[in-house]
């Protein structure tokens, strides 16, 4: 038995009663009662439980727009039935809610409780539309909650899950797994001031865990979750009642002022390893708004917003799919569905790091208003890949070295320019820079979550810390090319465009499984640095040749001049590679260079460990130092730059992150400082 309040109707007067019984048949049966008379109860529906060991639902919620009922069973599954009609509904409920009473109701009910199940045949057996099964594993749903047109649910399984509906299927958003240690969940609570509080078992005691401040509230020793219990809460007071050893326990709390003071509320737990601008959202009456996205040590993922008037940073969404430090992220900007705006910003994001993972997920932003931060984000988890996992599948893998666990991806590049024109199936290509000494290549296929590992290269043969991806076109086609630089200062120069259209043929015809390619050997190897190559930028120059700036661990910045000669050889086309220029600057900075941008052919943004942002003019033969600027974020870790212009004036923006999150913004001059005099 579980009761579910009846939307649209008063929770003091009506509520659902839901009955499992034999072979799988749950009953819908409305309560209804006034003061002084005896409630009634009328059967509104039978519903068939899919068929598992152990057939009872164990909660359920109405959905009142769409006229469904979700529920949730023993299994770990969740269910999706059809309701009454909405004009039925619609009038059941004007009639309750305006006081008109049925003549039954005023008869005793003892003489009809038999009769309301009687003719129970005469209602048809509904089955389910949406079936998720097993999505909370074999120890069953919890409970669901429905909060501003999404579905929550949650399980003993330590994870608490955000679902849409669309075209009457479930589908899930993306998963959240609170706290360590946190495995018994069983109800969500949404506060009025917008904190989501998870109620809990960790071991013996009942937890109340705030998702906003990301700690334990309450810790109640009860005994454990084998238990009758009820939790409430009120801007006054806390009562949590729970039955031991056969007592009714009551434990009750009252509101006490407040002496901490957060000043500034963290972004993350740990150190901030990358950022990425995401790009601006409108606001209607507004000006437009920055989202960013980060990831950190903590292993957790943020989308967030930086309010240039408050300077204040605010969270959007929290990912937290990975079970290692996010070392890297990547975006393809794009629509995912049908419908979104011009002014919304969808984009698919591409987050890894540490036990070789890799998360994708579709971002929509809009504006909105009645936010604190203006913008609402939808999230939604699409594919997920890890090389151990891709290891199991693996046949005869006992003849074969196992990959090192301990392997992290520590750069992405999605690879641009792949789209149905040139593939037959809509993939998406990832480059993924590997710790093992590899050079990795993924294919992502939307529509059926699937990430593919399609090809990779170990010619580095020690540990690949960036990866850039680039597309050549010219009258007759594109090329599809890649940058990968390693720990040994190394720059590597590969073209990647056959083992793509390869991967996709082969995809297309394997309906998404293939043993990944092999890569072949890189166009040009570029030794640019003594040791590792820490940041890396391409951009294109009016001309059609590609600059390659680079900085690196001994504080040096590396800039090349490249263009693309397509050379004939027995009637097929190759990629040849020509290194036109290059400019090093040894002791550009005291530390390690982690950011660099070019800016313009001749502009350049370097960011290093010094906490020094430094502009450069390159000349020829030389780079010239233009400004450098102070930064107030230790260790730093990337760098990120957009432009905008703003009253006829270009100004750049970037911003930073290691020890903390900082944005600036200036213009640039090409006006080199004046010369000191010797001291």
């Amino acid at each position: 038995l579980s009761w579910a309040p009846r939307p649209e109707l008063p929770p003091d007067t009506a509520a659902a009663l839901l009955a499992s019984g034999p072979d799988g048949e749950m009953l819908w049966l409305d309560v209804t009662h006034c003061p002084g008379k005896a409630p009634w109860v009328r059967l509104m529906g039978r519903y068939l439980l899919p068929p598992c060991k152990q057939r009872w639902h164990t909660c359920a919620a109405f959905l009142p727009q769409e006229g469904l009922l979700v529920c949730g069973d023993r299994r770990g599954s969740l269910l999706l039935f059809p309701c009454s009609s909405s004009s039925a509904w619609a009038a059941e409920s004007t009639s309750i809610v305006n006081g008109g009473t049925d003549p039954v109701v005023e008869e005793s009910s003892n003489e009809l409780e038999p009769s309301c199940l009687l003719h129970k045949g005469a209602l048809p057996l509904e089955s389910p539309l949406s079936v998720l099964f097993g999505l909370h594993g074999k120890t069953g749903v919890t409970s669901v909650t429905i909060h501003r047109g999404y579905i929550y649910s949650t399980g003993r399984d330590g994870v608490y899950r955000q679902l849409r509906l669309r075209h009457q299927q479930l589908e899930v958003l993306q998963k959240h797994r609170p706290c360590k240690g946190l495995q018994w969940i069983e109800e969500l609570h949404f506060t009025s001031d917008g904190d989501l509080l998870v109620l809990g078992f960790h071991a013996d005691n009942f937890v109340v865990w705030s998702s906003r401040t990301g700690e334990n509230i309450h810790c109640i020793p009860c005994g454990g979750g084998h238990r009758s219990w009820s939790y409430c809460s009120s801007p006054l007071s806390e009562l949590f009642a729970f039955i031991k050893s056969g007592d009714v326990m009551l434990y009750h709390r009252e509101a006490e002022p407040c002496e901490q003071q957060v000043l500034l509320e963290s972004l993350h737990g740990r150190e901030i390893t990358c950022v990425r601008r995401l790009g601006a959202v409108q606001v209607p009456g507004r000006a437009a708004v920055n989202v960013f996205v980060t990831g950190s040590e903590d292993t957790t993922t943020c989308v967030l917003v930086l309010n240039e008037n408050s300077r204040a940073a605010v969270p959007l969404a929290r990912l937290s799919d990975h079970i290692s430090s996010v070392r890297t992220l990547a975006f393809a900007m794009g629509p995912g569905d049908e419908g979104v705006g011009d002014e919304d910003l969808s984009a698919l994001l591409f987050s890894a790091g540490g036990r070789a993972q890799i998360e994708c997920y579709r971002l929509l932003c809009t504006g909105d208003t009645a936010a604190q931060s203006a913008v609402a984000c939808q999230v939604m988890h699409v594919a997920s890949h890890r090389l151990d996992k891709h290891w199991e599948q693996k046949k005869n893998r006992h003849k074969l070295v196992k990959m090192d666990p301990e392997t992290r991806y520590m750069s992405l590049s999605v690879v641009p320019g792949t789209s149905t024109k040139q593939l037959s199936t809509p993939w998406k290509f990832l480059a993924a820079a590997c710790s093992d000494g590899s050079v990795r290549i993924f294919g992502l296929l939307e529509a059926a979550r699937k990430l593919v590992l399609v090809a990779e290269s170990f010619h580095h043969q020690r540990c690949v810390l960036k990866v850039e991806a680039f597309l050549h076109t010219w009258a007759g086609g594109e090329r599809h090319l890649l940058c990968s630089g390693a720990t040994d200062g190394s720059i590597a120069f590969w073209d990647i465009t056959g083992p793509i259209m390869d991967a996709a043929d082969a995809l297309h015809q394997a309906e998404g499984e293939m043993q990944p390619l092999a890569l072949e050997a890189p166009l040009v190897t570029v030794m640019a640095h003594s040791c590792g190559v820490n940041s890396l930028h391409i951009r294109e120059t009016p001309e059609g040749q590609y600059l390659v700036a680079s900085g690196s661990d001994d504080g040096s910045i590396h800039v090349c001049l490249l263009e693309v000669a397509l050379g004939r050889a027995e009637g097929t086309a190759g990629t040849c590679l020509r290194v036109l220029e290059r400019v090093c600057r040894p002791c550009a900075h005291a530390a390690h260079v982690t950011g660099i941008r070019v800016l313009q052919p001749d502009l350049l943004l370097s960011a290093s460990v010094d906490q020094r942002l430094t502009l450069w003019n390159r000349c020829p033969g030389e780079l010239v130092p233009l400004s450098t600027t102070f930064f107030h974020v230790p260790d730093l870790a990337e760098l990120d730059c957009w432009e905008v212009e703003a009253g006829g004036e270009l100004w750049y923006y970037c911003v930073l992150c290691g020890q903390g999150l900082e944005m600036l913004c200036g213009t640039a001059s090409f006006k080199p400082p004046p010369q000191e005099a010797p001291q």
